[in-house]
């Protein structure tokens, strides 16, 4: 019930556009905690991410055990976390955003709103590549902002949702390839990508059961997804972006930018270059792949509380 109690907020307010998300008041805590502890080793990395997943972790863990025996309480605990980790609702905000901007032709306003998506470098985006970032934010980010922590949040409850947002949160903030953060940022971005394992191959599985409401076809996102899943650096965002690709008949990857430093992606998919008209699809399939995610986390989240109940009625 808190589970999908959560989903709902989600859907009907998003997230708030003040510092005052429990997400942004983490982010300046471990931002705080990063500049005490931090060196270029990938130790005081490691203590980094122990000291910031680990105090978000057994706050959760004591408040679980405070509504133990109070499940009015426990529902609102759950939703209110839920709600507190999910990004769907904005994600599938900012794609439509994108859309409009580009469709009106003010590349100057969709260049300025492509860093909430993703950290590429938009000043030299034309209208087409600015189309293909979005599509691509939008395949992964459903994964991270959806997925993931449903997933988490129906096997660990209350621990898995604040935990894994902490991941995630300190993986974007510090999980970086740069000067700065190649040793340092080492554990947050292996941490998360850890977490991020089974989720994102549901997110890509999910992607290509629901192709035909993006116009494809099933059958072709998993060709695409088996053949190119892979080939991406990161180890789970392919699968999310060669899913969606093969689901929209879209070729994504190839050259990006962030901050000066140019990154060549291998090509995922067989189709044409995404243009801007493919935005709105991706985030309608983002959006069908959010509630079949959803549905899946409280029906799973329901049977392992029932299982769990009978062991604890047999004991």
């Amino acid at each position: 019930m808190g589970l999908a109690a959560g989903v709902a907020l989600d859907a009907v307010f998003a997230d708030p556009r003040s510092g005052a998300h429990p997400v942004a008041v983490f982010g300046r805590a471990a931002a705080a905690v990063e500049r005490r502890l931090y060196d270029r080793t990938r130790g005081r990395g490691v203590a980094h991410v122990a000291a910031c997943v680990g105090a978000v972790t057994v706050l959760a863990v004591a408040a679980e055990r405070l509504t133990r025996r109070r499940p009015a309480a426990r529902v609102v605990l759950t939703a209110a976390a839920t709600w507190a980790v999910l990004g769907g609702t904005t994600l599938a905000r900012e794609g439509a955003y994108m859309a409009r901007a580009l469709e009106s032709g003010d590349l100057a306003a969709a260049r300025a709103r492509l860093p909430h998506l993703c950290g590429r470098d938009p000043s030299a985006l034309s209208a087409d590549e600015l189309a293909r970032a979005t599509v691509e934010s939008v395949a992964e980010n459903t994964s991270d902002a959806v997925v993931a922590p449903l997933a988490w949040g129906a096997v660990a409850g209350v621990p898995g949702l604040l935990a894994y947002r902490a991941i995630n949160t300190l993986d974007a903030m510090v999980g970086h390839r740069s000067d700065r953060y190649e040793r340092f940022g080492w554990a947050a971005a292996r941490l998360d990508d850890v977490a991020n394992y089974v989720p994102a191959r549901i997110t890509g599985v999910l992607a290509c059961v629901l192709a035909p409401l993006a116009g494809g076809s099933p059958a072709a996102a998993a060709a695409v997804l088996r053949r190119d899943g892979g080939r991406h650096p990161s180890p789970n965002s392919g699968r999310c972006e060669a899913a969606f690709a093969g689901a929209l008949g879209v070729r994504l990857g190839g050259r990006n930018v962030y901050g000066g430093r140019v990154e060549h992606r291998p090509v995922m998919g067989d189709g044409r270059d995404p243009e801007v008209g493919d935005i709105a699809r991706s985030v309608r399939l983002a959006r069908a792949v959010n509630l079949a995610a959803a549905v899946l986390a409280v029906a799973g989240a329901w049977a392992l509380g029932r299982r769990s109940r009978r062991g604890d009625g047999h004991r």
